[in-house]
């Protein structure tokens, strides 16, 4: 991987971190759908800068693995950005008769955005903790991260009510703690990377 774009996936996973935490506090604390819809959007396209930059560099552990885990990475961040996307849409313009609780069709509650994130960044945490030079916390916190992700995932599919506890506090406990927390250890690691 070039120099560069190692820095930039370092900085991306950085913000990422920021943005996670931002949606979070619109969509758990301030119920903003507008600024929940763009944050989602922005962190998909951010996620992906991020996990790309992450592939090259696990990729030696295990290049197959290091492909599904990026695949899935993509497929959640381009769901979340238009499941953004349409949340930002509609918070900018409501459609006439409000909006139905119906299920995103690109993103049926959460799957790409949680779900496909859950088992990218269990593959990636595996592979985090089949290199060396990695910290072996930061494959664990990676494993965490994908099991609150399912978690929210299952949790939202079954439940349906965003505001019930047994989704909300998995949700919390990702969005505001666990997932930026992955995501700034990624970026400072990244960019540690770059420096050696």
């Amino acid at each position: 991987m070039t120099f560069d774009f190692a820095r930039v996936a370092g900085i991306c996973a950085l913000l990422a971190a920021l943005d996670g935490l931002l949606y979070s506090v619109a969509f758990v604390v301030l119920k903003n759908s507008g600024l929940a819809g763009a944050c989602l959007l922005v962190g998909g396209v951010l996620t992906i800068i991020a996990l790309a930059g992450l592939r090259e560099l696990v990729a030696p552990a295990g290049p197959g693995l290091a492909t599904a885990a990026f695949a899935l990475a993509v497929a959640a961040g381009l769901g979340a950005a238009a499941h953004g996307g349409y949340d930002l849409a509609n918070a900018i313009h409501p459609p006439p008769g409000g909006i139905p609780d119906a299920p995103s069709q690109v993103d049926p509650r959460g799957l790409l955005t949680f779900g496909f994130a859950g088992l990218a960044a269990a593959g990636f945490a595996t592979l985090i903790g089949a290199t060396r030079a990695w910290p072996r916390g930061l494959a664990l916190l990676g494993y965490l991260t994908a099991v609150l992700l399912v978690i929210v995932y299952l949790a939202r599919l079954i439940i349906l009510s965003p505001s019930n506890p047994l989704v909300l506090g998995p949700a919390a406990l990702a969005g505001l703690i666990v997932n930026p927390a992955w995501y700034a250890w990624l970026g400072v690691t990244m960019l540690r990377s770059v420096a050696r």
